[in-house]
């Protein structure tokens, strides 16, 4: 049966992160000195009183997990995360409801990126940290986090990073998940602090350089203002989001040991990072030319906005340097193909990972062969690794999964009146965690706000699954989970 105390006590554990996280909050608001102290006070109080009672409930707790507590216990991280992350924005009275704040923070976390506030340069400096924090710390996940922060805090560790982990095939970076996981998030760090670098080098100041760069490593999107990086109007800025934003779109395994080690070929023989490459690559011609011929852009701009935008939807950032929603409608198409793939498995990006895209072409390459040789026996290998039949058939079930849950809310949504383009690619952009949506009603660079509380609720849910590849947060659904042993 699920073993709570242990939950309980990962839980309590994971809050007093989260304190940690709105402390740093708090020294922003000092810093500037705005409404926002006594808010993050409360917020930090009512978080740790939160973590006190859970490690309280979990005290004497078994120091081991069974891989139905992993499950239950991921789940339960984001979702308890993003209730008590809520508090900021309710005590502080910037979001008037908890559907709203929940929605707000569901979406910092899993790096969505989509918002409920039609203007942000409203808010006080601390919440606007708060909400770039949100998605710099889900950007690798809660518990990866956890995991190489308190390694010791449980036994069957690697099963926790498997439910939250992404994409079909895991690659060890050390045998200690451990001190795996803290490699991983110094490469994360080095991203980060390059970015902001970089971003104070083209005019940013300290504040809107580390806010942008936390949110463009995470591939989350959040901006403090308005108009998101168009309000630099700085092609070296764009450029540059650009770049670091495709770089979190890498696996970051294969970064660190392409860049440590100096192995870059082994970078180009990839096939999910040729797979990556080609598709931003063949898109952004495809935009380009469009943009050209339809919108009368020059050359340089519309490769720069059709480079800006295939990035920034491919690896679900949702930052934008240009309206999309003014686009040819041709171009929706292509954004929302960048949008249901996504990045490599094993970075910050959402979507169906350029990995499964692989191995779907190769199984779809094997069957045709197999039309022509019924008793050839045909391997399937990606990177010189061999897919095991198991795997096949879940990369199958994930995707009819993926596809079966993006129809039926769509259908949900349409049913109760939203529009048929908006309704689907707000389901699309959740499932794969991007953050913009294409639409009339709500388009890219609109906030969210419009929608009734069913369907944010909805979003949030979707949200949620998506980010943790869907099956995490199903099998907890399933009656089989909590009956049987």
């Amino acid at each position: 049966m699920i073993n709570f105390r242990i939950i309980y006590k990962v839980l309590g554990a994971l809050l007093f992160i989260e304190v940690t996280l709105m402390a740093w909050c708090l020294l922003m608001a000092l810093y500037f000195g705005e409404d926002d102290i006594l808010t993050f006070t409360i917020s930090l109080i009512i978080t740790l009183l939160g973590g006190i009672l859970l490690r309280f409930l979990g005290r004497n707790a078994e120091n081991r997990l069974s891989r139905r507590d992993s499950f239950l216990v991921v789940t339960l991280a984001w979702i308890v995360f993003s209730i008590f992350g809520t508090i900021p924005f309710l005590i502080g009275g910037y979001l008037h409801s908890f559907t709203d704040a929940f929605f707000e923070n569901m979406s910092g976390f899993t790096t969505t990126g989509a918002t409920i506030f039609d203007d942000v340069e409203a808010l006080p400096h601390g919440i606007l940290f708060w909400r770039s924090l949100t998605q710099w710390i889900g950007g690798l996940g809660i518990v990866f986090f956890t995991v190489a922060l308190l390694p010791s805090l449980v036994n069957g560790s690697t099963k926790v990073f498997a439910a939250e982990s992404t994409g079909p095939i895991k690659t060890k970076l050390h045998p200690k998940l451990s001190m795996g996981a803290r490699w991983i998030w110094i490469v994360y760090l080095f991203i980060t602090f390059a970015c902001m670098g970089s971003y104070m080098l083209f005019g940013m100041d300290w504040f809107e350089g580390i806010n942008f760069a936390m949110t463009s490593a995470a591939t989350g999107g959040f901006s403090i203002y308005n108009n998101s990086t168009e309000f630099f109007h700085s092609p070296a800025i764009e450029y540059t989001t650009t770049f670091f934003c495709f770089l979190s779109g890498v696996n970051f395994t294969l970064l660190y040991f392409s860049a440590a080690k100096f192995k870059f070929k082994e970078l180009w023989k990839n096939s999910e990072f040729q797979f990556y490459c080609i598709i931003i690559l063949a898109f952004t011609v495809f935009i380009m030319v469009e943009l050209i011929t339809r919108n009368h852009y020059d050359v340089e701009r519309a490769f720069r906005s059709g480079l800006f935008q295939v990035v920034s939807f491919i690896t679900t950032t949702g930052l934008f340097n240009d309206d999309a929603g003014q686009w040819p409608h041709v171009t929706w198409v292509v954004l929302s193909i960048c949008m249901f793939f996504g990045a490599c498995s094993g970075s910050t990006s959402g979507g169906l990972k350029c990995a499964r895209g692989v191995m779907l072409l190769k199984v779809i390459r094997n069957e045709l062969r197999q039309r022509l040789h019924p008793n050839a026996v045909l391997p399937l290998k990606v990177n010189s690794i061999n897919i095991p039949n198991s795997q096949r058939v879940s990369l199958l079930a994930f995707l009819v999964t993926y596809l079966l849950l993006l129809l039926l809310v769509s259908f949900v949504m349409i049913a109760t009146g939203i529009d048929n383009v908006n309704a689907i690619t707000i389901c699309l952009s959740c499932m794969a965690n991007v953050g913009p949506t294409l639409g009339l009603e709500i388009g890219p660079t609109m906030s969210w706000s419009l929608l009734p509380d069913y369907a944010k609720w909805f979003c949030s849910i979707m949200m949620l699954i998506g980010r943790l590849e869907i099956f995490t947060v199903i099998v907890i659904l399933t009656p089989s989970f909590w009956t049987k042993n």
